[in-house]
Order: structure tokens, then sequence, then C-alpha cells
């Protein structure tokens, strides 16, 4: 299995395989199986998806360093630009089905509704690591400070889990938010005791 993930072709399929909830969902959207709200069905799913990709970009590296996988290193910035893949089409949606494309609209909503805001936030901070994500971004912004921007991804993470938070308060629902929020906990705490490590040494 691990030999296979390091072919050539594995990455062509992983994008493709990425692309299949999007497909999915276009579909259902298409032949009406999204429910009495197609709306709102479309725009949880696009979050549901932008959370599960996100935790899997963050999977990355412990996963390379744990395994010592190293063809792992190939996969980061693919499933993150698929992380601000579906977090664009989730805001848009909401742009879209919840408030007509009045961008006057959307600018009085945000800050009346925390969710909305701290959503809008998380897909400002990934609309700047997919605007630097490229090589040439690197030498434009050196290293250091483009790892700095790119640590964005720890408040991302939280603003993420708390938006889903949020969300789910009115219907005090929070079992999903919760594997989510034990999910991310776990994800940034392996970094921190790994930063830690390395300070100490």
């Amino acid at each position: 299995m691990m030999r296979w993930m390091a072919h050539p072709m594995a990455k062509p399929a992983g994008f493709l395989l990425c692309l299949l909830p999007a497909f999915w969902l276009i579909w259902a959207a298409v032949v009406g199986d999204l429910g009495p709200n197609p709306a709102e069905a479309l725009i949880r799913s696009l979050g549901d998806w932008t959370l599960r990709f996100l935790v899997i970009a963050l999977m990355v590296t412990p996963l390379r360093v744990t395994f010592d996988w190293p063809w792992l290193a190939r996969w980061r910035r693919m499933l993150g630009l698929f992380v601000f893949f579906y977090a664009t089409l989730h805001w848009l949606s909401y742009v879209w089905f919840d408030m007509g494309l009045d961008m006057h609209a959307v600018l009085a909503d945000i800050p009346q509704r925390p969710f909305i805001l701290v959503g809008t936030l998380a897909w400002l901070l990934l609309l700047a690591l997919a605007c630097t994500s490229f090589n040439q971004a690197v030498r434009w912004l050196g290293a250091p400070r483009w790892r700095s921007l790119h640590k964005a991804v720890y408040a991302i993470a939280t603003l993420g889990v708390l938006h889903f938070f949020w969300m789910r308060a009115g219907k005090n629902d929070f079992a999903e938010v919760a594997v989510y929020a034990l999910l991310m906990a776990t994800l940034l705490g392996w970094r921190l005791q790994r930063f830690l490590r390395t300070r100490r040494a």
C-alpha cells in the first residue's frame, strides 16, 4: 500500500479522489437528492468536507514523522489547497443561497452573527495560505516569514471548530463538534509537544 502511495500516478489519482465529494454534491443537487432544504444541506455538507480535509491535511506531518514516510510531504500542499477549495465553496454557497449574492447584506450579516464572523476569518486566513502556497512565494517572503505565516493553520483549525460549535449551538447538538475538537486538539498538541522537545534539545 505504502509503495503504491509513492508511485508517480498516486497523486493525480488522489486529486480526483479529493474532488469526488464536490462531484457527488453537484450531482445530488441536480437530481434533487439533498432533502427538503437542498441549499442548507449543500452549505452544511461543504462545511463538513472542509473540516474533514483540514483534519487530513494536519495529519500529514505527524504521520510522516511518526512512521518515517517522507513521500507524504508531496501530498501536504495539495491537501491544504483542497481545504481552501471546499471552504471557498462553503462560503460562496452561504453568499449565494443565504444572502442572494447581495454583498451589502453579507457585509452587514458577518459582524452580527459570531459563527459567520469566525468562519469568514478562517476563510480569509486560508486565502492567505493558498495565495502563498507556491514555491515562488517562499522566495518572495523568505523561508522564516513564510513558515510563520503558514502557522496560521493553527488559528484556522481553532476558528473552524468554533464556527462549527456556534452553528450547532442552536440545535444543542455537539457530538460531531466534540469529535472534531478532539482531533484538532490531538493534532495541534502533537505539534506543540514536538516544538517544545526541539527547543529543549
